[in-house]
């Protein structure tokens, strides 16, 4: 393949960029996949053309980085609670089309079939493929449904993962698990999400009380946060059980899904649905303690804004795996068995009955998070790989 674009001066590396959806759905994946576009177009390197299901508004174009919205059915989310949208014959035929294209394709996991149409779309044309995986297996409780799940984890992980040219993962826990039966034609590398720390950064006491005030929030009671999507694998059946247990806490809820808290009617319990990054930041910011007992998702970039917001994170043993490096920064608590809601409202009732050791926590945590999640790293990394993956092979 020919070295186009950026290395043989004749501009930016083309890259054609596929996800399952726009940020304006609010998932963690695809806010990360749309702030590392917007960085990378706007640095220069790569003139981007972003292919997404058309059930949420797409991103404006922005000198770089253009949006071409896939017709798109997204009923299996809707009935099923997994994010699975099905695009249109005309949809994938102009993403064929643009992978031919492409100096780098530029996937964002590997199980999503439009994703799986690119793949073959670029191999076909001798394109250059770049993989950043997020998640791993995600452990349903519907046996068929976890099945599936590991059957296609494992054979389209090998077929893709195994031979993208370049593969990144965003935790060390899902590079573990893939790392068992992917043999990656170049070695697998980890590139943790960075965090916008302009936006999410630390509130002091007094604005902290005044933010709860603005926001409707008690400001004498202990206020437990969740951000993500109300599903089963983001832990929302402990969560109800936590809120049941420790109601003297207020419990906030931010974001959307099956499983709709407001709809468990305990008093103690408050949602704010489709937040902006804006007020997601301020929520993070107001609350004491971020709670999230999710399974199968590597580290998730709620875990990184609350932390960057000096709001320690309380979650379980398999995501805090995800960022070893963490140490005693993260707050760890198993997740399985019929004890799961037992234990973890022991350890939120100890945490909360000293809260000189959460107050403690904060400039820990917020420190942390801004040595270790830097945008400006992740962009240039991935700027690396572009280039890597474009060179004439």
């Amino acid at each position: 393949m020919a070295a186009r674009g950026a290395l043989s001066g004749a501009g930016p590396l083309r890259v054609t960029l596929v996800t399952h959806y726009y940020p304006a759905h609010l998932g963690g994946v695809e806010r990360v996949a749309g702030q590392l576009a917007e960085r990378l177009a706007a640095s220069g390197i790569a003139q981007i053309e972003w292919h997404a299901s058309d059930c949420d508004a797409p991103p404006p174009r922005a000198p770089g980085l253009s949006a071409v919205p896939a017709a798109s059915w997204n009923g299996i989310e809707r009935r099923a609670g997994v994010p699975y949208p099905l695009w249109s014959p005309a949809a994938l035929r102009r993403l064929v089309r643009a992978c031919s294209k492409a100096d780098v394709v530029h996937l964002h996991d590997c199980l999503y079939f439009p994703n799986v149409v690119a793949f073959l779309a670029a191999r076909r044309a001798r394109r250059a493929v770049l993989v950043t995986q997020h998640i791993g297996l995600v452990p349903y409780r519907n046996a068929l449904l976890r099945g599936t799940h590991e059957v296609a984890n494992r054979a389209l992980g090998t077929s893709i993962l195994g031979s993208a040219d370049r593969v990144v993962f965003v935790s060390e826990t899902v590079r573990v698990y893939f790392g068992r039966f992917v043999r990656f034609r170049h070695p697998a590398e980890l590139v943790q999400n960075g965090v916008d720390t302009a936006l999410f950064h630390p509130a002091a006491g007094v604005e902290r009380r005044e933010l709860r005030e603005r926001l409707g929030l008690p400001v004498e009671k202990p206020v437990l946060l969740f951000a993500g999507r109300f599903v089963e694998k983001k832990g929302l059946p402990v969560l109800r059980e936590l809120a049941q247990r420790l109601a003297h806490a207020h419990w906030l809820f931010a974001g959307w899904g099956q499983l709709e808290p407001a709809s468990w009617g305990l008093p103690n319990v408050s949602v704010v649905h489709s937040a902006t990054n804006a007020q997601l930041s301020a929520l993070y910011q107001a609350a004491d303690l971020f709670v999230l007992p999710s399974v199968g998702e590597g580290f998730p970039l709620s875990v990184q804004e609350s932390m960057a917001c000096g709001t320690p994170a309380l979650v379980g043993e398999d995501t805090a795996a995800g960022c070893p490096e963490a140490g005693d920064v993260l707050l760890r608590e198993r997740v399985g068995g019929a004890d799961t809601a037992a234990r973890w409202a022991a350890r939120i009732q100890a945490l909360l009955a000293a809260p000189s050791t959460l107050e403690t926590l904060r400039p820990r945590v917020a420190a942390f998070a801004r040595e270790h999640w830097s945008w400006e790293r992740c962009v240039a990394h991935y700027a690396d790989l572009l280039r890597e993956c474009a060179m004439p092979r």
